[in-house]
């Protein structure tokens, strides 16, 4: 099975994160659309300052079907896609097509607003989801958080374990080695 994945990439996302999923991702040969959310193709300047060139837009990006869609964090990066009504939409229209949706670090925020925490066990960034009035919301401290098809993450120092896990989840065990063991690291 091909795994395809949508990384919405926001100005003032956490570079680390995204840069993370999009390379692990394809080293396990899912094809990957890292997508910026303005009307053209262009660099987006991240939370540090690094600038990365997104391979689509958002608009261009929704016309195709996914099998997961992963929401790096950092700020103002979780605001910017918090704010964009099509990325919320399409949070909760994979919810509820039984899709895979995965946040990391303050990202997971984006999954609150959508809805998509309620009755969940999830973790994210220390305080993140503190604010938003998730009651609903099993809060953990664990580095990846897994409920059903919803993957949480705690932020920029779990990216990889983040990243191998959702290979695990969508490729298979042997999948995650192989990227695992190319990356001399120890099998977890």
């Amino acid at each position: 099975m091909s795994v395809k994945v949508l990384i919405p990439i926001a100005a003032g996302c956490e570079e680390l994160e995204a840069v993370t999923l999009i390379n692990l991702f394809r080293r396990a040969g899912f094809t990957v659309v890292s997508a910026g959310l303005e009307a053209e193709i262009r660099p987006v300047k991240c939370a540090r300052g690094t600038l990365l060139v997104p391979d689509s837009t958002l608009g261009q990006a929704l016309a195709q079907d996914y099998d997961l869609v992963v929401l790096p964090g950092g700020q103002p990066g979780t605001n910017n896609l918090m704010g964009d009504q099509r990325i919320i939409k399409l949070v909760q229209e994979m919810h509820q097509q039984d899709n895979y949706v995965a946040a990391i670090c303050a990202a997971p925020m984006v999954l609150g607003k959508a809805g998509v925490l309620q009755g969940k066990s999830a973790t994210s960034y220390p305080g993140c989801l503190d604010s938003m009035g998730l009651s609903e919301v099993n809060y953990l401290e664990d580095a990846v958080v897994v409920d059903g098809k919803v993957i949480t993450s705690r932020g920029p120092g779990t990216a990889m374990d983040f990243a191998l896990k959702l290979i695990e989840i969508m490729a298979g065990i042997e999948a995650r080695r192989k990227v695992e063991g190319g990356l001399q690291r120890c099998f977890s």
